[in-house]
């Protein structure tokens, strides 16, 4: 039986930390919901699909008894991101983190693409990050709390095939290392982390030239980390309150040459995604 969305109002003896997660309802998003009941903060997830949703929230609260909330929403929607706080600020009264999770990804060569592709991953990804911010850092600031980015190493270097993707995670990281500036004297802590391959439903999802998920992934999910491992990790950096953490040895090892020898990971990047099943280089 599906726990009831009724608010039980809680104490301030009582209160947890509050963590708002988006894009909670698989994945990455539903591993850092289940890792942070396990710590025993108040989580809110926010989802499109409110049937997962109601899946995952079930079972943060079997973990976290009550203390627990969802908001069907759409991060690409500022009125959504707005009620998104406001719900939560309603339920729990303070906000401790957010972390900007929801995000869609893309495989397929700009001069083939649909422009809107390119505009619909910056609405999730870039203007999701930057609604759900805005409208949590007044809370944020009060509690001297922590706003997390789930990127991606494509944040950090070229991903051929993926521009809009590649484009919104580097804008995020943007908009993140200069909020950090403006917030420090806040205390705020931000903190982008960058996953690298995960096993996750996101490029089954992924967008094809013309908008359509291509609805099988070109990996072998299997073999990449776990999502659990990568909702431990950064529970873990959240509450160390590190400015970012690069997960996977090939993630950090690409991120740290790239910055010295551009042109030689260029054409190992390539090289590697050019193997990929159905490649568009090939």
């Amino acid at each position: 039986m599906l726990v009831s969305k009724k608010y039980v109002f809680l104490s301030k003896k009582d209160l947890q930390k509050v963590i708002i997660i988006t894009g909670a309802s698989s994945g990455i998003g539903k591993a850092l919901a289940i890792e942070a009941a396990k710590r025993n903060y108040s989580v809110v997830i926010t989802g499109r699909n409110k049937a997962k949703l109601l899946t995952v929230f079930e079972a943060i609260s079997n973990i976290n008894h009550q203390q627990a909330h969802y908001v069907v929403s759409d991060v690409s929607v500022e009125k959504d991101c707005k009620r998104i706080v406001d719900e939560t600020i309603c339920r729990f009264g303070q906000i401790d983190i957010l972390i900007n999770n929801a995000g869609i990804s893309m495989r397929a060569l700009f001069s083939e693409l649909n422009l809107d592709v390119i505009k619909n991953l910056m609405n999730t990804n870039f203007w999701g990050t930057v609604y759900c911010t805005k409208f949590a850092l007044p809370y944020i600031i009060q509690q001297k709390g922590s706003i997390v980015a789930i990127s991606s190493i494509a944040g950090f270097t070229p991903l051929p095939a993926r521009t809009g993707y590649t484009a919104s995670k580097a804008a995020i990281h943007g908009f993140l290392n200069t909020l950090r500036l403006e917030v420090q004297k806040h205390g705020v802590h931000v903190m982008i982390a960058a996953p690298g391959f995960t096993e996750s439903n996101i490029r089954f999802t992924a967008l094809t030239a013309d908008g359509t998920p291509q609805g099988e992934s070109p990996r072998a999910e299997e073999k990449m980390m776990k999502a659990e491992e990568v909702a431990y990790k950064v529970m873990n950096a959240i509450e160390k309150r590190k400015r970012q953490l690069i997960l996977t040895s090939q993630g950090k090892m690409t991120v740290t040459l790239y910055k010295f020898f551009p042109k030689f990971i260029d054409k190992l990047i390539y090289n590697h995604m050019k193997k990929e099943p159905n490649s568009p280089f090939s």
